[in-house]
């Protein structure tokens, strides 16, 4: 699997990117916040342009996001007791969560997004409290774009140095082999005058 995503993501990039976040929505071990830092690198290396692989990457998350709404929504409490779903919120943690959101309604959804072992049983428990589909995805869009921002952003800045840190060791480079050919000639120089000193003092 891991070799397939690999693949797609070298020869169809903005798919790949896509892909990595909705198998990461649904438990495969591909992180949330390092499909986007892996975005904002290859944004800042150019082997993707920024606006299609931004686009895919927030489709995605708001996608990702939305299916487990619906999963909560379509199983409601019952959700605690499915094989799949238990793992992932308990019955305490569901009944922690319904109870902010009783409390805090829409900003759980705006803040919470940003722990990253909150997300997945926040938008279960949205679906369960039968929040309104609209009101979710205004609030988990406006969340996303800073998910985004900061994550992408990072990506982007780390790639940027690496670039910043290629370049300084080229610069090196290129100044070691300047010096070895300074001092070589130099050297050469020595040995040419000295030899000509010698035979002049015969």
């Amino acid at each position: 699997m891991t070799a397939a995503i690999s693949t797609i993501i070298d020869h169809f990039p903005y798919l790949g990117l896509f892909l990595l976040l909705i198998l990461g929505g649904i438990g495969f071990p591909f992180p949330e916040d390092t499909t986007l830092i892996l975005c904002g690198f290859l944004i800042s290396t150019d082997v993707v342009k920024p606006i299609p692989a931004l686009l895919a990457v927030y489709s995605g998350i708001l996608i990702t996001d939305f299916g487990l709404y619906v999963v909560g929504k379509k199983y409601g409490r019952m959700i605690v007791t499915h094989k799949r779903f238990r793992k992932i919120v308990s019955p305490e943690r569901l009944t922690a969560l319904e109870d902010k959101f009783n409390k805090k309604g829409i900003l759980v959804i705006l803040l919470g997004r940003h722990l990253v072992g909150l997300r997945a049983q926040i938008f279960l428990a949205a679906g369960v409290m039968r929040m309104s589909a609209s009101k979710f995805l205004i609030a988990d869009g406006i969340s996303s774009l800073f998910t985004i921002v900061l994550m992408v952003g990072l990506g982007y800045a780390g790639g940027n140095s690496l670039e910043v840190i290629k370049n300084d060791i080229t610069r090196i480079e290129h100044i070691g082999i300047l010096l070895v050919i300074i001092l070589l000639t130099i050297y050469l120089l020595f040995r040419y005058f000295k030899s000509r000193h010698s035979k002049t003092s015969l």
